[in-house]
């Protein structure tokens, strides 16, 4: 008996819907970060793009517990000379809530060209609609 290996170009990709009104934003970029790596999967293979298409709606809305959404900070650094900069969390679900979604499911993908190429299947709405209908996705709980 051989071990089943999974091939990029036979994977027939889907569309999912994650809503992230109430929910903490950890748990929500999990469960995002395992489908877009695909190991919901039986085929799953650590070593090939397996993963499928997610869209998170109502980022706005998603919920950092405790004191989080207070002390959280989100660093990054210009290029230039004394350039970190600091941004807190609560600023960046106000004004950008996008970005904080992407970013917390960026960090739970593997951060090497698979971990690249499955950050590209992620779409982030800070509202409840989104216009990939045509996709047909298909609603997760």
């Amino acid at each position: 008996m051989s071990t089943f290996m999974a091939k990029a170009e036979t994977i027939e990709r889907k569309w999912y819907v994650l809503d992230a009104a109430g929910k903490p934003l950890g748990k929500l970029a999990v469960a995002a970060a395992n489908i877009l790596r695909g190991k919901h999967r039986p085929e799953f293979t650590p070593h090939v793009d397996c993963g499928e298409y997610v869209i998170v709606i109502n980022a706005s809305k998603a919920v950092l517990t405790g004191k989080k959404l207070e002390q959280k900070k989100y660093y990054y650094h210009t290029g230039y000379i004394g350039g970190l900069k600091t941004v807190s969390y609560k600023d960046m679900m106000k004004n950008n809530p996008e970005k904080a979604v992407t970013l917390a499911i960026k960090g739970m993908l593997p951060h090497n060209s698979i971990g690249d190429k499955s950050l590209t299947r992620l779409r982030v709405f800070a509202g409840d609609t989104h216009n990939l209908q045509a996709q047909k996705p298909v609603e997760l709980n």
